[in-house]
């Protein structure tokens, strides 16, 4: 197998792009990463494109990568669309490496692209549900609703204030926080350390232009937010959006070929798929895949210096910490109060401001991830104010969909400067 490097990435803002196509969002990226590699699009021999939700959304289906390349006028080479929720572009790039490194091809790219701002916003919920089993949707559902109604019980027998509701959502807040309620339960973990990792993201994400929330909150503004699904607020939880990201991979031999002046190697790229709880079964499905990353990548989770983690929900980031080996299970919630996961501690995570306040355009966060962990290791201020210095070694870890109680895909990336 040979060496794979990115060298070249670029993202669009995230946010509300309600005057814009999709087609515009992927040629700014696609344009911006080939002017980054120092590319032409006749180069190309092969693009994956990622994308989770246009069937849904537009009616657009079975071909969407190759309607946006063909507008900015890339044809005849392969054009694989991938479609795996969440995780989608972050299963295209691994599509598009497994080729690169086999020798099928020498420069490919990999793209993640998302538009769900629409003026009719009941049209985005199936693009939600449908990334759930259809079949025991209702069940899951009335047992959400149900713990809701015991929890509101019980606060109130508590005497405590009654939180305005947030509006619309989605079902993967109420899983999330399904989880969130366990985890305090069995590890002690507090509504407040879930507030500390929400205001951190969104202080991350006053650095970042792309970012589709700039604001900041402390952490008595999150706690005081109007609730989605308890522990979780507003701030803790992710937007949809708009959004295009893009990378240009390539064997190590076409990178020195060119003279490419910043390249990182893609030193690990999993896959996996989650699994249903057993009681015997102590390891989860993430701890596992990032067992095999960084078995593949030669390092530990002590070698990580920048890492961009699935955050949905504050939740998500905190339980994808301990998951991930940074911190012991149940100690998730006191290392993000003591500072190690904001910039300039001794992890930073989510420095683009997660998908909490960067933004989630579901099909595109995957790729974007992996921008934002390029743009910290290879340097040269496209990082800005929110730069990790001297980063050598970044994850990504993205995940999508739920069967059951667990995800259904997950990917963890690893990138070696």
């Amino acid at each position: 197998m040979r060496k794979v490097k990115i060298i070249g990435g670029a993202m669009t803002k995230f946010g509300r792009h309600m005057d814009r196509s999709l087609k515009s969002l992927v040629a700014e990226a696609v344009n911006g990463t080939l002017k980054d590699a120092g590319l032409t699009k006749d180069q190309l021999e092969g693009v994956w494109v990622g994308n989770a939700s246009q069937g849904v959304l537009t009616g657009q289906e079975s071909i969407r990568g190759q309607v946006v390349m063909r507008a900015m006028g890339i044809g005849r080479i392969p054009v694989v669309n991938v479609e795996n929720a969440c995780a989608s572009s972050a299963t295209a790039l691994h599509g598009a490496r497994a080729m690169v490194a086999l020798g099928e091809m020498d420069v490919a790219l990999a793209v993640g692209m998302e538009k769900m701002y629409f003026e009719n916003r009941s049209k985005v919920l199936p693009a939600f549900t449908g990334c759930m089993d259809v079949e025991i949707l209702p069940q899951l559902m009335q047992a959400f609703a149900n713990q809701e109604k015991k929890i509101k019980k019980e606060m109130e027998a508590r005497g405590e204030a009654k939180k305005k509701k947030s509006g619309q959502r989605s079902v993967f807040m109420d899983a999330y926080a399904w989880t969130a309620r366990n985890h305090m339960k069995k590890y002690g973990t507090t509504q407040r350390q879930l507030a500390v990792i929400a205001s951190k993201n969104h202080y991350h994400s006053s650095m970042n232009p792309l970012a589709q929330y700039q604001n900041l909150f402390t952490v008595e503004e999150v706690l005081e937010a109007p609730e989605v699904a308890y522990p979780l607020t507003r701030p803790m939880c992710s937007p949809i959006g708009d959004g295009v990201a893009a990378v240009v991979i390539c064997s190590e031999e076409f990178a020195k070929k060119i003279g490419a002046s910043h390249a990182v190697e893609v030193a690990a790229c999993m896959l996996a798929s989650g699994e249903d709880p057993s009681e015997e079964r102590k390891e989860s499905t993430l701890a596992w895949l990032a067992k095999r990353a960084y078995e593949r990548a030669g390092i530990g989770p002590d070698d990580i210096d920048v890492a961009e983690v699935h955050d949905a929900t504050a939740f998500g980031e905190l339980g994808a910490t301990e998951e991930l080996g940074f911190c012991p299970r149940g100690e998730g919630g006191p290392f993000a109060e003591a500072g190690n996961s904001t910039l300039g501690g001794g992890l930073p995570i989510n420095v683009s401001g997660g998908l909490e306040s960067q933004g989630h355009p579901i099909g595109a966060t995957g790729v974007r991830q992996v921008v934002e962990l390029y743009w910290h290791l290879t340097g040269g201020g496209r990082a800005g104010k929110r730069q990790v210095e001297g980063a050598k070694v970044g994850l990504a870890q993205n995940a999508g969909g739920n069967v059951n109680a667990s995800e259904a895909a997950l990917s963890v990336t690893i990138l070696k400067k």
